[in-house]
């Protein structure tokens, strides 16, 4: 996926796409979210651009992550 609009922050874009994802059930809560290694590969970023889409969502309290196990999908 590499319709991403280059004259708005990338991260961004990707985060409303994730966001999405959880709002329409494609990440249900408790579901896995894509790790930064996956992210990244999909929308073919940086490591560093998907890494800072996870803080962002960890910090907007949507997603969770458990050490050695990946993030997941905060329940609301």
């Amino acid at each position: 996926m590499s319709d991403l609009d280059r004259t708005r922050a990338v991260w961004r874009q990707i985060a409303e796409v994730i966001v999405a994802r959880i709002d329409d059930g494609t990440y249900p809560a408790g579901s896995r979210v894509p790790s930064v290694v996956e992210l990244s590969t999909e929308f073919q970023v940086a490591a560093s651009t998907a890494q800072k889409v996870m803080a962002h969502l960890k910090a907007e309290g949507l997603v969770r992550s458990e050490v050695g196990l990946g993030t997941f999908v905060a329940d609301r």
